[in-house]
């Protein structure tokens, strides 16, 4: 028999909602020692910490921001499930959270969330961030899913589940018109170059093929953002390495070209949630409509 009193749960639920236990005292009509008690009972029977008093603010403990996870899942698919029942009413717009790592191509992350974009009961909120802040909102709850290129280990402290969603190879892209053959030679060595920011997989496996070949490219700038190289790319007169995603519509209006592949050197896409914890109906079957499109 289950020891968690839903009770209790839709108390705590209210008062992270929120935010204060006198607000969420009057809001719902009882006193504030009789919901303090309430939550206490919760902790008990949870034998752990849900919130830790911080002055007179309540803030989430880690484990209490998986409670609220879970607690907003059941009463808002409870509340619902109500409305179904009773009035025929259809539930109301799934919310979907998305982080989206912010260098990251974005013909990529379009092509991944395309198919909630037109279906009427998903509301799709997408936020781009740095990996370490992607990794922090999930670890928190406060997304769903994150899309990145950087692959992501867990630790004894946080287990990540990272989904390799595709393998982009990486292309010489440049202007039309240059008499280049379609292979890695020396050639390259006489044009200029806009590369991606040193502490890139891609510089790093380009850097490599380069010195394999003893060519030194003429390196005029260096960004480490793909929509900036994708600007740079389709400005100038340079040449530049990506995944041919990224300027998918300019090579197919012929503004750029893509003049060889690079062996052995791609680009990683990765969707990454933490495991063992429940993923959303949704968010699985965006996932397997990825990867099955794919194949």
């Amino acid at each position: 028999m289950s020891r968690l009193n839903y009770h209790h749960l839709q108390y705590f639920w209210h008062v992270v909602k929120v935010g204060s236990l006198t607000k969420t005292a009057e809001k719902l009509h009882i006193s504030q020692s009789a919901l303090s008690s309430q939550i206490k009972q919760l902790e008990d029977s949870l034998e752990c910490a849900l919130f830790l008093r911080q002055g007179r603010k309540l803030v989430l403990t880690e484990v209490g921001n998986v409670a609220f996870s879970y607690a907003e899942s059941i009463f808002t698919k409870g509340t619902e499930l109500e409305s179904l029942l009773r009035k025929g009413i259809e539930a109301e717009n799934q919310i979907l959270r998305i982080g989206v790592l912010s260098t990251m191509s974005r013909n990529f992350i379009e092509s991944f969330v395309e198919p909630l974009l037109n279906n009427p009961h998903v509301k799709l909120e997408i936020m781009a961030s740095g990996q370490t802040n992607l990794l922090k909102s999930l670890a928190n709850h406060e997304l769903d899913l994150a899309l990145t290129n950087i692959e992501v280990r867990g630790n004894a402290d946080q287990l990540w589940e990272g989904i390799l969603l595709d393998r982009q190879p990486i292309s010489v892209i440049g202007p039309p018109g240059l008499d280049i053959k379609p292979h890695f030679s020396s050639k390259y060595a006489d044009y200029n170059w806009i590369l991606p920011h040193q502490d890139s997989p891609i510089r790093a496996a380009f850097d490599g093929l380069c010195a394999l070949h003893q060519i030194e490219p003429n390196v005029v700038a260096e960004a480490n953002d793909m929509a900036m190289l994708r600007l740079l790319a389709r400005d100038s007169l340079a040449l530049t390495v990506m995944p041919e995603v990224v300027v998918k519509d300019e090579l197919k209006n012929g503004v750029l070209k893509s003049y060889t592949q690079l062996s052995e050197v791609f680009e990683n896409f990765y969707a990454v949630t933490i495991k063992k914890h429940f993923r959303k109906f949704e968010i699985n079957q965006l996932v397997n409509q990825f990867l099955l499109h794919k194949k």
